[in-house]
């Protein structure tokens, strides 16, 4: 099977009201999504289904968009914090069973996701 490109994604928090965890879209593919109880799941479940989407699109004759660069973002930075944050976020992280940068991406998910559901 050919390697799939790397498409952009967007990964927010669902609502209790939409069953909680997170959804995965991808915004080269209006009908791509996905979910997963928490980050990494949504986005391994998300590879899956882009897949699947793009093998359909192959076998349907469709043509397969090319992956958008909407911005030239590495997925990566770089944030100082007080080191009062820190321990918080890392005494969070260790209680919850996850890494600190997965408890941060899931932070910053959810207060983007509330945020755009009020925009």
């Amino acid at each position: 099977m050919a390697r799939v490109p790397d498409y952009p994604f967007e990964v927010r928090p669902l609502s209790a009201e939409e069953g909680g965890g997170f959804l995965i879209a991808f915004p080269d593919f209006t009908d791509c999504v996905s979910d997963g109880a928490t980050i990494d799941e949504a986005i391994e479940n998300g590879r899956l289904a882009l897949k699947e989407t793009i093998a359909a699109l192959r076998e349907a004759g469709h043509p397969i968009p090319e992956p958008t660069a909407a911005t030239n973002a590495s997925g990566k930075f770089v944030a100082r914090v007080p080191k009062s944050v820190h321990a918080k976020l890392s005494s969070r992280a260790k209680a919850e069973g996850v890494s600190l940068n997965t408890l941060v991406v899931s932070l910053l998910s959810e207060g983007l996701g509330k945020k755009s559901a009020h925009t």
